[in-house]
């Protein structure tokens, strides 16, 4: 029996930073540890958001504190109630909860731009019109400061232009509020960086209401300290925007304690792209089905492929957390998933590339019936019944017309083999069309071997088949798929991930057979099918009448935990 998978966060530096924070003295003693996952609802989550998402969903499992669930929608161009919805959807699926605490950026609104005036007012802000052009020009350099000619601009000009931006008198591009910090900072992000821009455009929950828009380093340290987070958890790139996420929840007054920021390294994961730009272009052009393709990294796409909860959120747990920035093979992965379906899937026979296979001395017009276990590492589980008859499909692969030295499958005249759960049987011949295509293969069977035994208790040399009756066989489309890119790192400087695509990432198979009690199979249902891999139904395309099923991962692979 595989090893129980581990479902609980591993020991990390984020919670020894947090043990520090609640212990006797520490800056939250006594206080429930509070985090937020916050997500731009501008695409479909993927593996890389799992991380982040377990880590936030985790620690406050472990400490038994809370989670918000936050749509940082303060980019309306981008952001779509489609993505709010599939976002919650994905959460849930992977089993975390936010119970009453969802919220949305745009709900603080008029709260963010009531501190952007008082930061006015304190002189810790100023309405600049530089170009986005101009202002690459004075962005200075290292050891160079920052300049802007409107710096000094008199606090009541800038309150009432900034009135003006927020009732929609000028263009986009035209002004942006700047917080009043430090132009000669060795941290660029600290040069007087610009805090609120005009976009006339919809937003999916405002309306038209507002044409000013908080950027993420001014919104995110006010969303956290009015939902009375404790510790906002971030990956690593936030790391030198930290002096300003603290700078802003200094400076405004919110009554309420300041959160923590800690940040950790991305999950980067071999054969695929990230970024949620470049997987949108996937989409729009047509080299994937959707969001949801089997072969996709968002979450959506790896619950069609046949991926569970459990598999992830240990994949997850043994990357760990770190400040290291390293990329994970995607073949980790994959063994998670087969480590949880080894345990959980239950055992049927499929054949994928079916030929026929005549038992010339059964009766003709019999029918029997055989028991096949479910999950052999779990007896308990029971069995399931196969009908057998005198016509069965078996995978071409598992014929020779000339056998190769050593080979243990059926060939004329070649070693007796077993039926999986059923006889032994001896090839005798097969039948070809005109262009020497094996059509049909002739075998015998020993009627004493019921079950796979000899009476004599004979040895069988061959190897065990499996198969289906043809009979009842049920007609299916099955999917194989393999990495989206054949280049293990699509993403790399200098190169186009389009061209790094795998033309081979994915192979239809259609008029393949399975066993009859498959006919009603659900998506949520996971299969091994015998010597082939894990597979489950297709979500979209199949329906009654039409099974479709995608491999999910493979049977075996050379990768090896460390």
């Amino acid at each position: 029996m595989a090893e129980e998978l581990n479902l609980s966060m591993s020991q990390n530096f984020i919670h020894d930073f947090i043990d520090e924070d609640i212990a006797q003295g520490g800056q939250y003693q006594g206080m429930t540890v509070h985090t937020r996952f916050p997500p731009e609802p501008n695409g479909y989550l993927h593996i890389g958001h799992c991380k982040a998402l377990t880590i936030d969903f985790g620690t406050a499992e472990k400490y038994g504190g809370m989670c918000n669930l936050r749509m940082d929608d303060t980019n309306p161009s981008k952001e779509d109630v489609e993505y709010v919805e599939a976002i919650q959807e994905d959460i849930h699926w992977l089993g975390f909860d936010w119970d009453d605490r969802f919220f949305y950026a745009s709900d603080y609104f008029p709260q963010m731009y009531e501190y952007a005036v008082e930061l006015i007012k304190k002189g810790l802000a100023y309405v600049c019109q530089l170009t986005p052009e101009e202002f690459k020009e004075h962005r200075g350099t290292i050891g160079v400061p920052a300049t802007s000619p409107w710096r000094d601009r008199p606090v009541e000009e800038s309150l009432d232009l900034f009135e003006r931006m927020k009732n929609g008198e000028f263009p986009n591009g035209a002004y942006t509020l700047r917080a009043k910090i430090d132009l000669a900072s060795g941290n660029f992000n600290m040069r007087d960086p610009v805090i609120y821009r005009i976009n006339h455009a919809h937003h999916h929950r405002q309306g038209d209401k507002w044409c000013i828009y908080p950027m993420y380093d001014f919104a995110h340290p006010i969303e956290d300290a009015l939902e009375g987070i404790t510790h906002s958890l971030c990956s690593l790139e936030f790391e030198d925007h930290r002096p300003l996420y603290d700078w802003v929840a200094e400076h405004v007054s919110i009554p309420y304690h300041k959160p923590r920021q800690i940040e950790f390294s991305r999950l980067g994961i071999d054969h695929t792209v990230m970024s949620k730009r470049k997987l949108r272009q996937l989409v729009e052009e047509g080299r994937v089905s959707g969001w949801d393709d089997p072969r996709m990294p968002t979450l959506c796409g790896l619950r069609r492929r046949g991926y569970t909860p459990r598999s992830i959120r240990n994949f997850c747990d043994r990357v760990g957390v770190t400040k290291s920035v390293n990329t994970i093979e995607y073949a980790f992965l994959e063994y998670c998933l087969r480590e949880d379906l080894n345990e959980t899937a239950r055992r049927v026979m499929a054949v994928l590339r079916p030929v026929k296979l005549v038992i010339t001395n059964y009766p003709a017009g019999q029918t029997e019936t055989f028991e096949v276990e479910n999950n052999p590492l779990h007896p308990e589980e029971g069995t399931h019944t196969v009908t057998f008859s005198r016509e069965l499909w078996v995978e071409a692969e598992d014929f020779l017309t000339e056998p190769v030295p050593k080979y243990k499958r059926l060939c004329p005249n070649g070693p007796e083999c077993r039926l999986k759960g059923a006889y032994l049987i001896k090839c005798v011949g097969c039948e070809t069309d005109e262009t020497g295509r094996v059509v049909e293969i002739a075998a015998e069977y020993d009627p004493d071997s019921r079950g796979g035994n000899p009476a004599d208790g004979r040895k069988v040399k061959g190897a065990t088949i499996h198969w289906v009756d043809a009979a009842t066989a049920v007609e299916a489309e099955v999917r194989l798929y393999d990495n989206l890119f054949s280049d293990p790192e699509p993403d790399a400087a200098g190169k186009d991930f389009i061209e790094c695509l795998n033309p081979d990432s994915l192979e239809v198979l259609t008029g393949c057979k399975v066993e009859a009690g498959l006919a009603d199979a659900q998506p949520s249902d996971h299969f091994q099918f015998l010597r082939q891999g894990y597979f489950c139904v297709d979500s979209r395309d199949s329906k009654p009448g039409r099974l479709v099923f995608n491999r999910s991962v493979s049977l075996k692979d050379s990768f090896k935990p460390q």
